[in-house]
């Protein structure tokens, strides 16, 4: 591993603010509106979209709110590649990522850990260089959890098989530890409004419902769209093994409710797995 390479924000300015404290008082305001869902048991993962604050943030806080006031020694990151393409799964080989709200240490044990559980699972900075929609959870994470350790993960090739793979890995690395598990991903992507909502039921329905084979035949069969759905299936299969029975959409919203332009949208959802 590369034991002192901090990784930089590549899209603050753009995605969210470079400014700390403006990013502190943002992040506050969404998690302010935000409610609590009362669920039944312990919060093992949650399902955040990855969009600029402005569009998806409010959405975000609404998963994060959910492990307010929690602990968690370590957190998982689950993030979908925009930019590179590779067969692989890439858990970042480096010692950190930066925000403007300062350094993330990666939990370099348990990264090792789960680059060692498979062979599709590799210690790189393949996938980790340009992406956005990891660096996006850091600052939530960092206003909600305070002081963690993290272990960033980039979905190179997100078929179902790379799902069962990094989820059973998960399962393993993470059982009896204090750890939280992150999916990001945004759901349809320009579709006129009622298309979209359409869409995007379809993957609520399949998350609530606990059916990751369902949701994996729906996404290959064009029946909805999710950007980051490697991530999320990979997430509740992990969660599930460690001991999640249930799954809730706490929130779902699309860019058309933030502008007003409903012309072509993109899908928001909010997501808790827990039990």
């Amino acid at each position: 591993m590369k034991t002192d390479f901090i990784r930089p924000p590549v899209v603050t300015g753009s995605f969210y603010s470079d400014d700390p404290d403006y990013l502190k008082r943002q992040i506050t305001d969404f998690l302010s509106r935000a409610e609590k869902t009362e669920l039944e048991g312990k919060i093992y993962g949650l399902i955040s979209p990855h969009a600029g604050y402005v569009y998806s943030g409010q959405v975000a806080a609404w998963a994060y709110k959910q492990v307010s006031g929690e602990r968690y020694e370590s957190v998982v990151v689950i993030a979908p590649s925009h930019r590179e393409y590779f067969p692989l799964i890439s858990v970042f080989e480096g010692a950190g990522y930066r925000t403007p709200l300062g350094d993330v240490p990666v939990d370099q044990e348990l990264a090792q850990g789960l680059a060692d559980a498979d062979e599709k699972i590799i210690l790189s900075s393949e996938g980790h260089r340009d992406e956005h929609s990891l660096e996006v959870q850091l600052p939530f994470l960092q206003m909600v959890l305070g002081d963690f350790r993290m272990v960033p993960v980039v979905m190179g090739d997100q078929g179902l098989e790379n799902c069962r793979r990094l989820g059973e890995a998960l399962a393993r690395v993470l059982s009896g530890k204090p750890a939280l598990v992150v999916a990001s991903t945004d759901l349809s992507h320009f579709h006129p409004y009622q298309t979209a909502v359409d869409l995007d039921r379809v993957v609520i329905q399949h998350l609530e419902d606990y059916d990751v084979p369902g949701l994996s035949q729906d996404l290959e069969g064009g029946n909805c769209e999710a950007c980051g759905g490697g991530p999320m299936m990979a997430a509740m299969i992990g969660c599930q093994k460690l001991g999640a029975r249930k799954a809730r959409a706490v929130q779902y919203k699309n860019s058309g409710d933030v502008t007003g332009d409903k012309s072509g949208v993109v899908g928001y959802l909010g997501g808790v797995l827990f039990g």
